[in-house]
């Protein structure tokens, strides 16, 4: 039932964006609505779904009381590709279209396989859409054995082609992140939990690098590229807080504000030779000493 839902309030929102400026009447979206879903469409069911799509994506659907149509607030956000509300929008979407259409698109579509849990992630946006408890049982990658932990999950997120809930841990007393990929089993207890009033994922994870929950305090960290490498990091950012601090010699230099964790030294080195860690010497220390390890893998006396 829940997961009809969601795809109706995608529907909505979809709807709108094509809409534009001008956006729609109540009677011209019902009228979408009885073709789309051969069904009528009250104003208190609008009104509820309307609701709905705020608590669940963020997105406002508001009135011009001039004209008494209405359209969706900040579409720019809702259509931007970075945002991370159009791109669980689009996530869902595409996943939908392709379920629909799998044997038309037969040979003409490709898409990565990823490990993200997918088939976990329309309950928990169940469970959170209902501020409902989970029961799930779960593996870590450093053991063998799962355990089983009643959580009340605040919110999904994204990161490296995974997702993940974050969610305070009722047997732990904590705030704790949980890869969908490695929960084995879970189950809707219908019971509530009370959802902070002043939770915010994207203001949590603020200074965080990757997935796990911050630690400690953030610091201003600078590395430098050429300019051709620069155009790859402008278009995609290593972290929300990043910006262009000069350009000289051929070179770009960037900031982010984070807290330096194993992520972020994973990061740089994935760009090899092809991005420099500038400060603080620490984190340029920590880079430097993984590539170290990582080239005298490759020695003349390690060649098998």
């Amino acid at each position: 039932m829940v997961t009809e839902l969601l795809q109706k309030y995608i529907w909505l929102v979809q709807t709108f964006i094509r809409a534009g400026e001008r956006g729609l009447s109540l009677e011209e979206i019902s009228d979408r609505w009885e073709d789309r879903f051969d069904s009528a469409y009250s104003r208190r069911t609008f009104n509820n779904h309307r609701e709905a799509v705020e608590d669940v994506f963020g997105i406002r659907i508001e009135c011009n009381r001039s004209t008494n149509r209405y359209y969706v607030s900040g579409a720019e956000d809702v259509t931007d590709e970075n945002a991370e509300n159009a791109w669980l929008i689009n996530t869902f979407t595409v996943n939908n279209m392709l379920s629909l259409g799998k044997e038309r698109l037969s040979g003409r579509v490709s898409v990565e396989d990823i490990p993200s849990g997918h088939s976990h992630l329309v309950g928990v946006m169940e469970a959170m859409t209902e501020n409902r408890e989970l029961r799930i049982t779960y593996r870590k990658y450093a053991s063998d054995e799962a355990a089983s932990y009643t959580i009340r999950p605040y919110a999904v997120k994204e990161y490296a082609k995974r997702w993940y809930i974050v969610a305070y841990c009722v047997e732990r007393d904590a705030l704790r992140v949980y890869g969908l990929d490695r929960v084995r089993d879970m189950e809707l207890t219908g019971k509530p939990f009370p959802m902070p009033e002043d939770f915010d994922v994207d203001e949590l994870f603020a200074t965080s690098f990757g997935i796990y929950l911050p630690q400690g305090r953030g610091m201003t960290v600078r590395f430098r590229t050429t300019e051709k490498e620069a155009e790859y990091i402008r278009d995609l950012p290593l972290h929300a807080s990043q910006k262009v601090d000069g350009r000289a010699g051929g070179y770009v230099t960037f900031s982010i504000f984070v807290c330096p964790d194993r992520n972020l030294v994973m990061e740089f080195c994935k760009y090899g030779s092809r991005v420099e860690v500038l400060s603080p010497q620490e984190v340029r220390d920590a880079v430097a000493e993984e590539l170290s390890r990582a080239a005298g893998l490759y020695g003349p006396g390690n060649q098998k």
